[in-house]
């Protein structure tokens, strides 16, 4: 009996120092970043909606955090699909991009590059913000910014405020370019 008691006594104390315990393991990257979940490389992504593609990604490299429901791209390229996915109306790259999964809300750099077909405006920058829901795009204020057009048309300005739904666009200072009247 009493080596029963014993062995019960033993057993109750050393499950209540393993309960006890707990290890820090610390942060699982000892440089103080989060790991991303998953990391490709070489990707392509077509999002599709209602059967038709609305636009397609290609990217070096993809690593998505899910906590953060964050999508870090390295240079990467798009296009946006117009007309049931039948032609691209607009094409963009960048040197890295952070898309919000949920909101799609995408900030871009190094090196901004976008082609937007059916304004015929060509933008040339460092860093632009995209907000999706409200259709904005945005630099920072002093932000150096370059518009084309095929006719010639080009202003370069500091820091561009653009809303695609007015089809309204401003910069914050320092505009100069030329316009060319196309007469139609």
């Amino acid at each position: 009996m009493k080596k029963i008691v014993k062995s019960c006594v033993y057993s109750i104390l050393l499950l209540f120092i393993l309960n006890s315990c707990t290890f820090d393991y610390g942060d699982l990257d000892s440089s103080g970043r989060e790991l991303p979940d998953l990391i490709m490389e070489n990707v392509e992504y077509v999002r599709v909606r209602s059967a038709d593609p609305v636009a397609r990604i290609q990217a070096e490299r993809a690593e998505r955090y899910e906590q953060k429901g964050l999508m870090k791209l390295e240079n990467f390229s798009f296009e946006q699909y117009g007309d049931h996915g039948r032609s691209v109306n607009v094409y963009g790259r960048a040197g890295h991009a952070e898309v919000e999964v949920n909101s799609g809300d995408i900030l871009m750099d190094s090196g901004v590059w976008l082609d937007v077909e059916s304004e015929d405006i060509m933008l040339e920058t460092n860093q632009i913000n995209w907000v999706d829901e409200q259709r904005l795009i945005s630099s920072g204020e002093g932000e150096i910014v370059n518009i084309y057009q095929q006719n010639g048309t080009s202003f370069t300005g500091e820091g561009l405020r653009a809303d695609a739904r007015r089809r309204t666009w401003e910069f914050f200072s320092s505009v100069s370019g030329s316009y060319v009247e196309d007469d139609d």
